[in-house]
């Protein structure tokens, strides 16, 4: 049994029975006691130096294995501005691996490229000897090249899958723009990455994620291939952050094929690193293919709108079924209509099989009916957001906004209506779609601005600000619950696992427009460091 005590601390515990400490013991990989004053002897000591120390962070909505898995696979295309730029890079990555069967890109921008100027003609002129894959920012967009399009067997004739599209040209050639679930049924049919490629990226995503603070994550799409890498970083000890999962629901399930799959993950991977708890639904897509739902027809010059992904009765009777099979339900819903769908979804099961607590997250909330609001707290449900989108990017043009247009726009990551309505919350990254840094997202929360760096526009909505106070509770108690381990992690309290960071200013006294320039010094993950820079850079 080992002592270790962090000592010279501003602690803040997160924990309203007790908000501050000046030292705190660990035990083996638990906190032992907190206190203020003379504080105890112990085997090892570690002095903060008058720092802020924080309940390790846990990110409720990340897709860890895939960013991770990008990080060690993929060039990265996410500040590439014009077609010259995207190719050298598409190029120089084939070049630089050879070894990889398929070459992936992630990142680009809509708004930059879209169906009208990304093709496979387009890539070919990078790679054309293998197949190529390049992903938008979002992920719900991608482009083959020639080949990869030859090797999915893509035709003249093939059929859209169910909520996917396969983009055509004027005479009915695929033109290698995919949208939506069209991509996963393409992937099927393309050389895969193994799975050593896949555990590296796992080990590079989560040290990112330790240097960053975060202890605990909830991948919010699993199948049988991240649960098979999850659970042999567990089995292997490789784990340094924990994993809630949730299992991914399609439009082809019925509520006994869903139940039966889920309870078999469940069943298979209890934990304690690594559990599945959630359902995942995708009620709708992204504005930027126009495949987000909503409830009157977009705003800007060509129009239209996009269906749910579930119809209504099925979403009533599959999210009754996995509530009654005690399932959190966490759903993807970006547009007006896939909110109020997913809601009375949550209010079907709810007077079917009485509240519990569930912790069901509806995740992104880009655009909520004013009249849904209240609803959503009644539900149950929690707000899974990430502020970092509610910002007018500085140089990345939103063409939400002119879908969403003028008198919708204040119904837009609302965040401050739906705390006020008393919706439960927590905070996310979705990364890889955005940064998986929790700092630059809280100065965003607080600001509603980009960073200072980045030659912030006027700040967006600033009246749904959110203070560093709520801001820090989403990323420690909120996001705990979320992931179904609020009872031993989430707060700073005696018996509560030792997940523990120090950082290198306090976030709340800072000026807000700074608070993206902190540094995690330390990050303890069950008392263990797995990260540790400057002065604590010594710490094993």
């Amino acid at each position: 049994m080992v002592d270790t005590l962090i000592h010279n601390a501003r602690i803040r515990t997160m924990d309203p029975a007790r908000p501050t400490a000046d030292w705190l013991l660990i035990r083996d990989d638990r906190i032992a006691a907190l206190g203020t004053g003379p504080a105890p002897g112990a085997d090892r000591r570690i002095d903060a130096g008058g720092r802020l120390v924080l309940p390790g962070f846990q990110d409720a909505h990340i897709h860890l294995l895939s960013g991770g898995t990008d990080l060690a696979t993929a060039v990265p295309l996410y500040e590439v501005a014009d077609e010259a730029g995207l190719l050298a890079a598409v190029a120089a990555h084939a070049t630089a691996r050879p070894d990889l069967p398929l070459v992936i890109g992630a990142g680009w921008q809509p708004g930059v490229f879209g169906d009208d100027n990304l093709t496979a003609a387009v890539i070919d002129r990078a790679v054309a000897d293998r197949p190529a894959i390049l992903y938008d920012s979002s992920f719900h967009n991608a482009c083959l090249n020639s080949r990869a399009l030859d090797l999915a067997g893509i035709t003249n004739d093939t059929l859209d899958p169910p909520n996917g599209h396969i983009v055509r040209d004027e005479a009915g050639r695929a033109t290698g723009m995919l949208h939506e679930e069209v991509i996963p049924w393409v992937l099927e049919r393309l050389p895969d990455l193994s799975d050593d490629h896949r555990m590296r990226g796992l080990i590079a995503g989560q040290a990112m994620a330790n240097a960053h603070g975060i202890t605990g994550v909830l991948d919010p799409r699993i199948t049988d291939l991240e649960a098979r890498i999850y659970a042999r970083a567990q089995a292997e000890g490789r784990l340094t952050l924990r994993v809630a999962g949730a299992a991914l629901v399609t439009e082809a399930d019925t509520a006994e094929t869903a139940v039966a799959r889920l309870t078999a993950l469940r069943a298979a991977h209890p934990g304690p690193e690594f559990h599945v708890q959630s359902a995942k639904f995708f009620m709708d897509g992204v504005f930027e293919n126009r495949t987000a739902a909503l409830l009157a027809p977009y705003a800007d010059a060509p129009g239209g709108n996009a269906p749910c992904m579930f119809g209504p009765e099925q979403t009533k009777t599959l999210f009754t079924a996995l509530d009654v099979a005690r399932f959190a339900i966490h759903v993807h819903v970006i547009g007006d209509a896939a909110a109020r769908r997913a809601i009375e979804g949550l209010e079907a099961a709810r007077a079917a099989n009485g509240p519990w607590p569930a912790a069901h997250q509806l995740t992104h909330l880009q655009l909520l009916d004013a009249g849904d609001i209240a609803r959503l707290a009644l539900a149950g449900a929690t707000a899974n957001i990430q502020p970092l989108w509610a910002r007018l990017d500085p140089l990345i043009p939103d063409i939400a906004l002119d879908m969403i247009g003028p008198a919708r726009r204040a119904q837009t990551y609302a965040f401050r209506r739906l705390l006020a309505a008393g919706t439960d919350w927590c905070l996310s990254s979705d990364w890889p779609v955005s940064t998986l840094n929790p700092f630059e997202i809280i100065e965003t929360a607080v600001t509603r601005q980009a960073r200072r760096a980045e030659g912030p526009r006027a700040a967006f909505l600033p009246e749904q600000a959110l203070t560093v106070e709520e801001a820090v509770l989403g990323y420690t108690a909120h996001a705990a619950r979320a992931c179904w381990r609020g009872d031993t992690t989430g707060i700073l309290r005696p018996g509560f696992s030792a997940d523990v960071i120090v950082l290198d200013q306090d976030i709340f006294s800072c000026p807000p427009d700074v608070l993206s320039d902190t540094q995690v010094l330390l990050t303890l993950f069950k008392g263990r460091a797995v990260h540790a820079v400057g002065p604590f850079g010594g710490i094993a």
